[in-house]
């Protein structure tokens, strides 16, 4: 038996901030964001929480399955930007306004946190303990960043992705391979401090840190070699890719990605012009912007790629179905 992605979904929030708006918030500008980051707008949720893009989400990627909530066996759901603090988990909330009573877990990767999503379906359904296993990428990361740093505020905005991962015997549109690995000695590069054990469960330091340089260098090197890795374990090179899936944090990162594995632009798929760095959110919001728009097609591997605080990486090779 292998595990396939099915279907994908997305839920954006309706609220847009540019680049103009966020001139009125801190010392920046257009210009600025723009050279540095690629980002023009990014989407905010006002009277949202979590669960509910997540939610929504979902929906949108049980529609497109046609399936009913009562068919999913299992939700996993990744986020830094959870409803609750430790407990209960928005994996849980979320499969209660589904109206079903299932395993539901939160898993914490950071931006990464999609492809570990991914990973762990995979891992539940080879091993015929399930069948059908909702993931979903949901953050309000607008909550967690502190709208005085202008280093930070102006990269992030908010929306969620989901997709159905289930069992198949075809093994042609199989997930083929997901590579993911972490390195904790990088750990206060990207960090929210506040809210933990560490810090007395301090509430005035929620706010989301970032060492920008010294996160871009080992971003670049790290997805790299992890993409470099993945597509020789499976003799594949960046011919037989069709479309490079990266997570949306930085058109510099991307770029630099790309040009180091060969990938060439018209196989890059960007949406972080439109949406900012929306962390495990980014890679599934990508997938179904580029699906609603036809221009991914049925038997077209995709090659998804990812870093996030931890740090934590990883790269998966999956047919879209």
């Amino acid at each position: 038996m292998f595990a396939k992605m099915k279907s994908i979904g997305a839920y954006i929030p309706e609220k847009i901030l540019t680049n103009k708006d966020l001139e009125k918030i801190v010392d920046t500008d257009d210009e600025w964001i723009t050279k540095r980051t690629g980002i023009k707008t990014r989407h905010i949720a006002e009277d949202e929480v979590t669960s509910d893009l997540a939610y929504k989400a979902a929906l949108d990627a049980l529609k497109n399955a046609d399936m009913d909530a009562n068919e999913i066996d299992m939700i996993i759901l990744a986020t830094i930007s959870p409803d609750y603090f430790t407990m209960p988990s928005t994996a849980c909330v979320v499969a209660d306004k589904l109206g079903i009573v299932r395993p539901a877990v939160d898993i914490a990767a950071a931006c990464t946190g999609f492809i570990y999503a991914l990973a762990q379906a995979k891992a539940f359904i080879e091993s015929g303990m399930y069948k059908n296993i909702l993931i979903i990428g949901a953050e309000t990361i607008s909550k967690i960043v502190n709208w005085k740093d202008r280093t930070t505020c102006v990269l992030f905005g908010d929306g969620a992705g989901a997709a159905i991962i289930n069992a198949t015997e075809n093994k042609e549109e199989a997930i083929i391979d997901i590579d993911i690995n972490a390195d904790g000695k990088y750990q206060d590069y990207l960090i929210t401090p506040g809210r933990g054990v560490k810090y007395g469960c301090e509430t005035d330091r929620i706010w989301l840190e970032m060492k920008g340089n010294e996160t871009f260098k080992v971003a670049v090197k790290t997805l790299s070699q992890s993409v470099r890795d993945i597509l020789e374990r499976n003799n594949l090179t960046s011919d037989d890719i069709d479309w490079f899936v990266p997570h949306q944090a930085n058109y510099r990162i991307i770029d630099a990605v790309a040009r180091a594995i060969k990938m060439p632009k018209e196989k890059s798929i960007l949406t972080v012009h439109k949406y900012g760095n929306t962390s495990s959110a980014s890679i599934p919001m990508a997938i179904n912007e580029m699906a609603k728009k036809g221009k991914i097609k049925k038997g077209d591997l995709m090659l998804l790629d990812a870093f996030g605080g931890g740090f934590t990486w990883g790269s998966a090779l999956v047919p879209f179905n």
